[in-house]
């Protein structure tokens, strides 16, 4: 039988705009992140599709996004997130293919485990720029002259609201990673990477759905998974479950032979 298109189970939900999602603010949000693939994802989606709109631009209700992550010399960043150290930052530039709209964004998670997001509107990643720089230097915890390239992300992003307006819920799939230091490219088209950001917490009706279809809470960081994926010089000691849980997900045979290194 033949499988069914994502676009069409899409096309059963009701659309919600960008003006109408603005009422869902979620003051004191809570973020759950799980990792699936593609047939539990069409599973997931048809039993939703009553309880949840989607986001539509455009007539598109699945988006592409671009992302470059910026690191220092030795990789400070990746290497603070594996050891899980507080007061944390990410800095990235991410693109809306659809519009063209690009921000610089920070990303900072406290030592209670909350993540604060600071962003500007740009045109470029040209580090040189002054307002850029001006911007770094409120809100990032690094000289802006240690930081360069680090790894590029290419995905499709679908969003939903639940009908209560209490939550919303990023679905990523077709995640291509190009690692900028390294060169090496990695395609992960059966992955998908589930968000849900809700308002603290509210009873949430994909919570039954999830766990119905096995599908589990999962902490993951594109930055820091895709790194290890396609960067071989890089330690990963506390990465390795992780990143072998996602290749079987993910169906990827082509991985750095470190990971199976005992």
């Amino acid at each position: 039988m033949k499988q069914e298109n994502l676009e069409n189970i899409l096309q059963t939900f009701e659309p919600i705009s960008l003006d109408q999602m603005s009422s869902v603010k979620l003051m004191n949000r809570t973020d759950t992140k799980f990792v699936t693939n593609m047939d539990k994802l069409k599973q997931l989606l048809k039993m939703a599709s009553d309880e949840y709109y989607v986001q539509e631009i455009d007539g598109t209700r699945n988006l592409e996004y671009d992302t470059t992550y910026f690191d220092t010399d030795d990789f400070n960043m990746y290497c603070m997130h594996q050891w899980k150290h507080t007061n944390r930052q990410k800095i990235r530039f991410r693109t809306y293919c659809i519009s063209g709209l690009q921000f610089m964004e920070v990303k900072t998670k406290n030592n209670h485990k909350r993540t604060k997001k600071q962003r500007i509107k740009v045109h470029d990643m040209d580090l040189t720029d002054e307002e850029k720089r001006d911007f770094l230097g409120k809100h990032l915890h690094y000289d802006v002259d240690s930081l360069k390239p680090a790894l590029n992300n290419h995905f499709a992003r679908i969003t939903l609201v639940n009908k209560g307006m209490t939550e919303r819920l990023t679905i990523d799939s077709g995640v291509h990673f190009n690692n900028l230091a390294s060169g090496q490219q990695m395609d992960m088209d059966n992955l998908v990477i589930i968000e849900l950001k809700r308002d603290g917490l509210v009873s949430s009706p994909i919570l039954t759905k999830l766990r119905e279809l096995q599908i589990h809470p999962h902490g993951f960081s594109k930055y820091c998974i895709g790194s290890a994926l396609t960067n071989q010089d890089l330690s990963f000691n506390r990465f390795k479950r992780k990143v072998i849980e996602v290749k079987n997900l993910a169906g990827v045979d082509d991985l750095n032979p470190q990971l199976f290194i005992n």
